[in-house]
């Protein structure tokens, strides 16, 4: 198989607001936008992928048409600390989880779009001696 393209689609009740989420937080804009669906990319040097569906459109296979719940996504950034006072002091965003460092090396903090889904804002950092020897060489 040849993979020219993989990104999540969430399954949203709250599109619109989703949407907007994610262009007025996360910087992303969109490519594709209609009344149950939007496509959004996040430009820059490695272009990222992310798009919206209403959860009860036809589309999805009925016994699954439900807005998403346990997902968890990772955005990395250069700059954690900087997204905190952007994000969570100055936009108002609620963090989920406060702005910590963790022996597994990343220091990040998690707020939630509006459909609960998760979105965990990391910079990666020195893990610890213990957690280091866990990773595979390059």
């Amino acid at each position: 198989m040849r993979v020219t393209s993989c990104y999540p689609v969430v399954c949203t009740a709250r599109l619109e607001e989703s949407a907007c989420f994610y262009r007025e937080h996360l910087g992303f804009r969109p490519t594709f936008e209609s009344d149950w669906y939007v496509s959004l990319e996040r430009p820059g040097p490695v272009p990222v992928e992310l798009a919206l569906v209403d959860s009860g459109h036809p589309t999805i296979p009925a016994a699954y048409r439900v807005p998403v719940r346990g997902l968890l996504l990772n955005v990395e950034v250069e700059d954690v600390d900087a997204e905190w006072e952007r994000l969570v002091l100055r936009a108002g965003l609620r963090p989920e989880l406060d702005l910590r460092s963790e022996d597994f090396g990343q220091r990040h903090f998690i707020v939630a779009d509006p459909n609960g889904v998760l979105v965990d804002v990391i910079t990666p950092v020195p893990p610890s001696a213990e957690y280091a020897a866990r990773y595979t060489p390059a």
